[in-house]
């Protein structure tokens, strides 16, 4: 027997700790949702970049039926087919030698944060423990994450965090140059930054990053959580930047929504977490392997990525058209489906009610700070949605600059 709830229970049973929409999405299809009231909504947030092959797609679902009916879980004293299966083939399309499997993005970060200073203690010494990260950056929500992360509200209330964590301006060489130092365990980056304003790196910055880390024998850490799965158009993002780090972060769109991320490192740098360094209970869980394994299956082929920067072409191609209707973007950016629409000065920090208007219009967008629109739809939305998701969106953002002007 289910329980009868609605948006009122949220406030009535849930920690306070999110502000959730008042509609409560109860199916979807593609890159199309419907709530309780049977109300159509097209999704241009992908869950926030993670339902990268829609929503109920056939092939996963199939997977997940299959696999329910095999094992579901098992402990890591044991380990299991389809956690070796997607292990080899990740492994087979990405620098790594090594698989580490966790639950989520922070979880896949906070290994890889552990293993920098791990490898460096076992081949340098204790002392080169310190970490440098980029301000804006976003690296998940546990103690050292946020403390990584280059956001000081995430850390606000829960100090005192980690030390020996330095940061410095994205796409600012002179600036890494200027804290880099042999005591540098790891230089720790997005290939481009999600939550702080979807700005890609500069492809100059990022081979100087990896040249700096070489010379003061540092590790090279991308956080691919947001960016890769095909999300900016090749597997992973360090590809187009001709950059190979030591290890790789990636989670969202890995499961297409069913939890699971991994870390992955070279062979030398992955042999310094032994036997007990580190666990995760649900970590190389079946179901969520097999599920993995099918969406690399999927995404990694020349139609799915090919189609990505078509995309990328019609979105950018629309924001623009919007923008030169109603003036209201600075800046259109990013890579593949990972885009951001910086708002003109006179709307700084009215991102959020953009976000609103388009909900009511019947359209899911997302945001990257308070300036910020961000794109983050599935990688083969239909290109139907995209134009009938424009034209919704040119509906709320009337809306939102009427009410801009009235407030």
């Amino acid at each position: 027997m289910s329980t009868e709830v609605t948006r009122a229970t949220f406030n009535e049973v849930m920690v306070p700790n999110y502000a959730p929409s008042e509609i409560i999405p109860v199916r979807g299809e593609g890159s199309r949702v419907w709530d309780k009231e049977d109300k159509e909504y097209i999704d241009f947030a992908g869950g926030i970049a993670v339902t990268a092959l829609g929503h109920s797609h056939p092939t996963l679902v199939n997977i997940m039926r299959e696999q329910a009916g095999q094992i579901w879980h098992l402990s890591n004293v044991l380990t299991n087919e389809p956690a070796l299966r997607l292990a080899k083939k990740l492994t087979e399309k990405t620098f790594a030698d090594r698989a580490f499997f966790a639950n989520s993005g922070a979880e896949a970060n906070e290994a890889a944060f552990k293993l920098v200073r791990r490898y460096a203690f076992d081949h340098f010494s204790p002392e080169k423990n310190e970490i440098i990260a980029f301000n804006k950056s976003f690296h998940g929500r546990t103690l050292f994450t946020v403390s990584v992360g280059g956001q000081a509200k995430y850390k606000e209330g829960f100090e005192p965090t980690p030390a020996g964590i330095n940061h410095c301006d994205y796409n600012d060489i002179e600036q890494l140059k200027a804290i880099i130092s042999d005591k540098t365990c790891a230089v720790v980056m997005e290939p481009i930054q999600g939550e702080g304003g979807v700005i890609p790196a500069d492809k100059e910055f990022a081979q100087q990053v990896r040249d700096l880390c070489d010379q003061h024998n540092a590790l090279l850490v991308f956080d691919e959580v947001q960016s890769g799965v095909g999300r900016t158009g090749t597997l992973y993002a360090y590809e187009q930047l001709g950059v190979t780090p030591d290890v790789l972060t990636t989670a969202k769109a890995l499961g297409n929504g069913f939890p699971v991320s991994a870390m992955l490192a070279t062979e030398k740098v992955a042999n310094s977490m032994v036997a007990g360094t580190h666990g995760s209970t649900y970590g190389g869980n079946p179901m969520a392997c097999a599920i993995a394994e099918g969406v690399i299956d999927i995404v990694d082929t020349p139609e799915i990525l090919s189609g990505i920067q078509e995309r990328h072409d019609l979105f950018k191609s629309e924001l623009n058209n919007l923008n030169e209707k109603y003036n209201i973007f600075q800046e259109v950016r990013g890579m593949g489906l990972l885009i951001g629409a910086e708002l003109i000065d006179s709307f700084a920090g009215k991102a959020g009610g953009f976000v609103s208007a388009a909900e009511k219009e019947g359209l899911f967008i997302l945001v990257a700070g308070p300036n910020v629109l961000r794109f983050a739809p599935s990688l083969i939305i239909p290109k139907e949605d995209i134009t009938e998701g424009f034209a919704r969106l040119e509906k709320a953002v009337i809306q939102a600059i009427e009410n801009t002007a009235a407030a």
